[in-house]
């Protein structure tokens, strides 16, 4: 399982956010870039961007930062990137960048045949992420709760072609407070694509727990604020993942 850090830029810099609120923004590097180059050096396989102002802009807000992620990664590690992706040239641009996957969050929900193109236009290379609270998805920057079930919409989703699942609890992320394990293996279990788990990432227990479910599908945990905040220690993280 990938222990997967994240990189959340807001008006350039690095930050993390208290579910989702812009206003608890609480900033860690003005370089996002030397900060993937410090988790790449660390021994992370993969890293997780998101564009905060894109995803309340519903467009591309960072793109000069994210592209300087991409320059300092080059095809060393694959690089998912989220947050304002609306478009087939948005995705197509960042690809070209040097992203590896384009994770396609509120546009899924709200244009389903927005993403089925994108997964026919750029097969393996399009993740959906799926934010719910109590099992609901949620859209815009989680500002809205949609009547959706978090399980039905990702079997859909994984019929289009989707590489995989982002899934969130979105009452956890940037809280500290653990993951939600048990909706993240039952999602799991119900997919034949991989699941990424994020939201409320803590401790190495987290990661202890969820590595016991990589054979059932999570094959990979997103964290952020605990690797920031120094609850989590990253290279420690490595190991537990590994089941060491």
């Amino acid at each position: 399982m990938h222990i997967i850090p994240a990189i959340d830029i807001k008006d350039g810099h690095c930050v993390r956010l208290k579910q989702g609120e812009m206003q608890s923004a609480t900033v860690f590097s003005e370089d996002p870039a030397a900060m993937a180059q410090h988790w790449l050096e660390l021994g992370a396989q993969r890293l997780h961007i998101v564009d905060l102002n894109g995803a309340f802009a519903g467009k591309p807000k960072n793109e000069l930062a994210i592209r300087e992620v991409c320059s300092v990664i080059g095809e060393e590690i694959p690089v998912q990137l989220g947050g304002g992706i609306r478009d087939l040239d948005t995705i197509e641009r960042y690809l070209d960048d040097g992203i590896s996957y384009v994770i396609i969050g509120t546009a899924a929900v709200k244009n389903p045949g927005f993403l089925h193109d994108a997964c026919y236009a750029f097969p393996g290379h399009i993740i959906v992420g799926l934010d719910a609270r109590e099992g609901k998805v949620a859209t815009d920057g989680w500002s809205k709760l949609t009547g959706h079930d978090v399980v039905d919409l990702a079997k859909k989703y994984e019929d289009y072609g989707v590489e995989a699942v982002v899934y969130t609890d979105i009452g956890r992320d940037g809280m500290l407070t653990g993951i939600n394990i048990e909706a993240t293996v039952k999602l799991a279990r119900e997919l034949k694509i991989p699941v990424i788990a994020s939201g409320g990432i803590n401790s190495l227990k987290d990661i202890k727990e969820l590595a016991g479910y990589e054979s059932e599908g999570v094959t990979g945990a997103i964290a952020g604020r605990a690797l920031y905040d120094g609850t989590l220690d990253f290279k420690a993280a490595l190991k537990a993942a590994k089941g060491k």
